[in-house]
């Protein structure tokens, strides 16, 4: 195909999608060829387009290149796909008053037009999500989901040499902040053109809803504050989550802890991450329940985790946010040396916090309090409710919202790891990494491993330290000592 009916056909779809009509055509098709390096565009039919919108974009970036626009450089690719397909997408104004009219007949519409028109401008990065590893695996606390991300590319050197002597700039302030919508995007900032964000009031705060380009799992959302400020767990949090999900009942909604260690990734800018998915935790069930002196409407209970976590159930959001606010509050000042759990150091140093979750459970408005400790010692130094050492060959990074609901995103290294780790316990030629020699040999000892069964064996067994995993990350075990704890507290309330 011509370079002029990629061009064509581009714009064809364009004007399906992008709010554009056939008036603009002869404007748009300027536009393109001026992006891509062509000097005028030859004669080519105007026809039905079945080939996706992201797949034209690569010719004309192919183009470009060939053309000298642009090079090689991962970087420089994607500003250039984000600029042309952002003619594919509405201007802010346009898609909020869009959502808007669609939200007025059903949240799900909403939410259906705004995540389908985000994939199809390559803004969710669908192709680079398909190639994530993932599979269940079933554990005492049920299926947990194993994924091992593949979805962002690694940097060649290249990259990395072009984003060390990039003139540095300090806007947007982070990849979270509002000034990211319709922005270039440089050699060592993402580009952000064909980024769209639907404005919400969040209890007379400005907020910002949009998609994760590379989502872990369904309708992976982010929720942000229009402020750039640090995340803060609060009773402001409590209301706003269950405020979220009042507005979005089909989504869950939770947010990140805010202390190091314990936190998520990006602890600068206040945000939380919602979506439409059941994770594992939200089917856990509560153990044994407990009264909350002072909420007789609400349910209180110990959810069978290995993490610790507090459910709490009512049809009144107010009376839910009262109460998560107590809990909290008593947590941050609680302290039980026997189980090394100590609520702030000898500086004054605060260490207690919670990882929140919200959801709608039939009638019920539900929100999970996970306990978070981010002490260190001695003994471990990287966190005493994080992952030990024996665990970090296959998850040393922070255990947040995600993997705390019982989604494992491990680190890409692991695909090619553990095809060498499947090579040494099938005795054959392997360059299996050192870390990962004590693990395989106590599973060849367990059990007869063959060909047929040798990746369920190792899936398996990654679920099992994944479960491991978030048991390190729990601050009352599932010992009967730890348990024995988890009442005292409890007790406290």
């Amino acid at each position: 195909m011509s370079i002029s009916q990629t061009v064509r056909d581009f714009i064809t779809l364009a004007i399906e999608t992008g709010g554009w009509n056939k008036l603009d055509r002869l404007y748009l098709e300027n536009r393109v060829i001026a992006l891509i390096g062509e000097d005028s565009l030859e004669a080519a039919d105007i026809r039905c387009v079945d080939e996706p919108a992201v797949e034209l974009a690569e010719e004309l970036v192919a183009q470009a290149i060939q053309n000298g626009v642009i090079t090689e450089l991962q970087a420089e690719k994607d500003i250039l796909e984000a600029q042309l397909t952002d003619l594919m997408t509405p201007p802010p104004s346009v898609i909020n008053a869009i959502f808007a009219e669609k939200y007025a007949k059903d949240p799900e519409q909403a939410t259906d037009y705004f995540y389908q028109l985000s994939k199809e401008n390559n803004y969710i990065k669908t192709r680079e999500i398909a190639q994530n590893i993932i599979f269940p695996v079933a554990t005492e606390y049920g299926d947990l989901e194993i994924t091992i991300n593949l979805s962002k590319p690694e940097k060649d050197p290249k990259q990395i040499a072009a984003e060390r002597n990039a003139v540095q700039v300090n806007y947007p302030k982070c990849m979270l902040c509002m000034e990211n919508e319709g922005y270039k995007g440089r050699l060592n900032y993402p580009a952000r053109t064909n980024h769209r964000i639907i404005r919400m009031n969040l209890d007379g705060e400005s907020w910002g809803f949009q998609y994760s380009p590379y989502a872990y799992y369904n309708e992976h959302c982010i929720v942000l504050a229009e402020e750039h400020r640090p995340m803060k767990i609060s009773r402001a949090t409590f209301k706003r989550l269950l405020k979220i999900i009042e507005v979005l009942p089909h989504y869950f909604v939770g947010s990140n802890a805010d202390l190091p260690i314990v936190g998520g990734s990006i602890l600068s800018h206040d945000h939380y991450q919602g979506g439409r998915h059941t994770f594992p935790m939200a089917t856990a069930k509560m153990e044994r329940r407990f009264d909350l002196p002072g909420f007789a409407t609400i349910t209180a209970g110990i959810v069978k985790w290995p993490m610790s976590v507090i459910r709490l159930q009512g049809q009144d959001t107010a009376t839910l946010v009262d109460a998560a606010e107590h809990i909290l509050t008593a947590w941050r000042e609680y302290s039980d040396e026997s189980v090394s759990v100590v609520a702030k150091t000898e500086d004054g140093t605060p260490h207690h916090t919670v990882t929140p979750i919200a959801r709608r459970n039939g009638e019920l408005y539900e929100l999970d309090l996970v306990l978070r400790d981010n002490n260190v010692s001695a003994e471990f130094p990287d966190g005493i409710f994080h992952p030990h050492q024996d665990v970090q060959h296959i998850k040393k990074e922070n255990i947040g919202l995600i993997e705390v609901m019982g989604l494992a995103v491990l680190p890409p290294r692991l695909k090619a790891e553990l095809k060498e780790v499947e090579r040494y316990l099938l005795d054959e030629p392997n360059e299996i990494a050192a870390y990962h020699v004590a693990w395989a040999d106590e599973l060849k000892a367990k059990q007869s491993v063959t060909k047929e069964n040798v990746t369920t064996i190792v899936q398996q067994a990654v679920g099992q330290v994944f479960a491991r995993v978030l048991e390190d990350a729990g601050v009352f075990k599932r010992d009967a000592a730890g348990q024995a704890a988890f009442d005292r507290f409890i007790q406290t309330l």
